[in-house]
């Protein structure tokens, strides 16, 4: 037996277009029934699933916020610390006398400054005032 012999025997040609098939009724209503139990089935998994990503995703973004909240925290702690040793009263004299190149006055050269209150704002100006005419003939002639 050749080749050929051999590929004629395992694929004939055959012609399937002739040949209908008819769709078992039992088995498409038991496949309908399967769908309508899977479909709302898997959806409700689907859902679960997303809830508890979405949980997980919250809980990641919490977190990330409490370490970034702690670290401003340390932060506004570092500059507080820098304001009140910027605002010593040392260090400004220091300053003042180092690099400013300030003096200390002696005591008759000091000089007091007292503050005003300011005079409260006087009010606008007014130039001319229009009056109202009325319209309706006035009955003098009586």
């Amino acid at each position: 037996m050749t080749h050929e012999d051999f590929a004629d025997l395992v694929s004939p040609q055959i012609r399937n277009a002739p040949i209908v098939r008819e769709l078992d009724k039992v088995r498409q209503r038991e496949l309908r029934g399967s769908l309508i139990l899977a479909v709302p089935l898997v959806a409700v998994l689907l859902f679960s699933v997303w809830q508890h990503f979405e949980l997980l995703q919250y809980g990641y973004r919490i977190e990330q916020m409490r370490q970034e909240y702690s670290r401003q925290q340390e932060l506004n702690r570092h500059l507080r610390l820098e304001i009140e040793a910027l605002r010593s009263p040392a260090r400004v004299e220091r300053v003042a006398v180092g690099q400013l190149r300030m003096v200390m006055p002696k005591g008759d050269e000091e000089l007091v400054f007292e503050r005003v209150p300011a005079a409260p704002a006087a009010a606008p100006p007014v130039v001319a005032m229009r009056q109202e005419v009325s319209s309706e003939p006035t009955d003098e002639s009586n």
